[in-house]
């Protein structure tokens, strides 16, 4: 005898289920395999980004911190720019980013047309644009495909700069 349901009718059985197709029978597995891609493919795409991002913060502070260290090392002015650009290529190229999206900037204080005075301060500003990871440039979207990182940095020429 089937059993009775709640409203007093039979039950269906699982052979009537089988042979009328509405089986709930392994459909638990295709649901949670469906859930689990759909929350899973955005996650592993925002760590993906993230350690884009921090890669491009590592290698700008690095950048800018070296750049500003050389540049105040440096005997000339022309000379301390082309330490400064070879600093910044090295450290950029170390952690995968192309130099051609970086931007440069070098000041001085106190005396912003003479870098190399005693106890002046160099300051240089490293900016960048890091490209979304797995975004094809060709897109013209008015949504931005790349995220600005910038980083600076402060360094004092010597007191005994003028010694050498």
């Amino acid at each position: 005898m089937p059993p009775l349901s709640l409203f007093g009718d039979a039950a269906p059985s699982a052979e009537s289920a089988r042979i009328d197709g509405c089986s709930d029978r392994g459909s638990a597995s295709l649901e949670f395999i469906t859930a689990g891609m759909l929350m899973l493919i955005p996650l592993v795409y925002l760590i993906l980004t993230l350690g884009t991002i921090q890669s491009a913060a590592l290698a700008t502070e690095g950048a800018a911190r070296q750049a500003a260290r050389v540049f105040v090392q440096a005997p000339s002015h022309a000379a301390g720019s082309a330490a400064a650009q070879r600093a910044l290529d090295l450290a950029l190229a170390d952690h995968g980013l192309d130099p051609s999206s970086v931007a440069l900037s070098i000041s001085c204080a106190p005396n912003p047309g003479q870098c190399h005075t005693r106890r002046g301060w160099v300051t240089v500003d490293v900016a960048v644009r890091v490209p979304l990871p797995l975004v094809p440039p060709i897109f013209d979207l008015r949504v931005p495909l790349a995220v600005p990182v910038e980083a600076s940095a402060t360094q004092q020429v010597s007191r005994f700069w003028g010694a050498r």
